[in-house]
């Protein structure tokens, strides 16, 4: 998509793979841009495969609805697409682990083939294990024999034998019904955390420029919000206000402290308002 996390173009690139983009962000509205998406989407040559987030868009926090999805869904097996999710946040978009993996599921009830790959690194605060998934929905026996010897090739002549620390630790919460309860309750507290954050800005914004629309904090997902500020704007934020946000502007919620909510809107409005 563009935009995508930036490390995306990098990884598929250095496979050999010509990367192009369809159309996601509009920087107007601050939303997403169906029709463009679904237009690019249309126009993929067939058996193109489509990277998309499955919840939580990294960088812009917009999500498609469910029936955006439907129509992705069906442009993507009518036009025999292969679907490849990144499933990074699970649990960071609502705090609801099976509701942040509807996406993968509906392609899946709809019998279209799909890749996902999935990470443990927010969710269970394993980041520098790099440990996740990697999954493969396909039609026929004969071909997950095929993909699983060529995986088993791949991983061979990349790590030959994989760290394990880090899936122990996956295996023993999921595994354990205690210690999985323990989890999914600390994902709804950071993920309720997130979204009380959320709120507090967009109403300090609207308490102080009313005329604005701020509703898009609110709409968008997961740990980070695309606030739109140009990159000269990033720029003064961090040199006046020791903001510090990605030039493109996206913003990390997680770590914004209720204590600091008032401060970052008069500085946003600061430089919405004197920066051009």
């Amino acid at each position: 998509s563009n935009p995508t996390w930036a490390n995306h173009k990098n990884i598929f690139e250095d496979a050999g793979m010509k990367v192009e983009e369809y159309r996601y962000w509009n920087p107007s509205s601050k939303s997403l841009d169906i029709s463009g998406m679904l237009d690019d989407l249309r126009n993929a040559p067939e058996g193109s495969i489509i990277l998309l987030h499955a919840c939580a868009h990294n960088p812009t926090g917009v999500d498609p609805t469910s029936h955006q999805w439907h129509q992705v869904a069906q442009i993507v097996r009518e036009n025999k697409l292969l679907p490849f999710f990144d499933v990074a946040y699970q649990g960071f978009a609502t705090g609801d682990l099976d509701r942040d993996a509807y996406v993968p599921r509906l392609f899946k009830d709809m019998n279209i083939e799909l890749v996902a790959a999935q990470s443990f690194a927010k969710n269970l605060g394993l980041y520098s294990e790099r440990i996740g998934t990697l999954q493969f929905f396909l039609a026929d026996g004969e071909t997950a024999s095929r993909v699983q010897s060529q995986c088993k090739r791949i991983g061979r002549a990349i790590y030959s034998n994989p760290p394990a620390h880090g899936a122990r630790v996956v295996a023993e919460v999921l595994l354990d019904e205690q210690l999985r309860n323990e989890w999914e309750r600390e994902i709804k507290t950071m993920a309720s955390r997130i979204l009380e954050v959320r709120s507090a800005l967009s109403k300090c914004l609207y308490d102080l420029a009313p005329e604005g629309d701020w509703n898009y904090i609110t709409e968008q997902k997961g740990m980070f919000t695309y606030t739109g500020l140009t990159e000269k704007q990033v720029g003064y934020l961090r040199d006046h206000y020791h903001i510090y946000m990605m030039k493109s502007g996206r913003i990390s919620m997680a770590g914004l402290p209720t204590s600091k909510v008032e401060y970052l809107a008069k500085a946003i409005l600061d430089v919405i308002r004197n920066v051009q």
